[in-house]
């Protein structure tokens, strides 16, 4: 019965995790996703991510991904390149460049002049609104 159970299981996990290739959702919310890597693999092979759901912090990198597209209902929530431990400082100037230049120059400069990555509180921007404002393409 046990291994029954835990076929099932690993079926479950393998299904799940293919059904969440080409998405964004496994890495909504942030921190260490290793998205340089992600998106240099995404980047060679040409497939497509989907930014769907909410999508925080690191996870807003993946729009650097050449065959990105963004949900509509999508939720993008920006701030500085910053840990949670370094909350309170300013974000270091290499590590906030990597960071920006993820973005297209629409959303990076606006996101610099509003001042949304200067410190460590989200801003958030509608899936529309990475379509329609700053020029992603929206998912079929």
């Amino acid at each position: 019965m046990l291994g029954v159970l835990l076929t099932a299981l690993i079926m479950a996990v393998s299904i799940s995790e293919s059904l969440a290739q080409g998405s964004s959702l496994p890495y909504g919310g942030g921190g260490p996703i290793n998205a340089p890597a992600i998106i240099r693999e995404y980047n060679a092979s040409g497939k497509q991510m989907r930014i769907e759901g909410s999508c925080q912090s690191s996870c807003t990198t993946l729009l650097a991904i050449k065959n990105v597209c963004v949900e509509p209902s999508a939720r993008l929530k920006f701030h500085a390149a910053l840990f949670p431990h370094e909350r309170n400082q300013k974000p270091p100037p290499a590590r906030q460049a990597r960071m920006l230049a993820a973005y297209n120059a629409k959303l990076r400069n606006y996101l610099v002049s509003g001042g949304y990555v200067d410190g460590f509180e989200f801003h958030t921007i509608s899936g529309q609104d990475i379509i329609t404002k700053f020029g992603y393409r929206a998912c079929r």
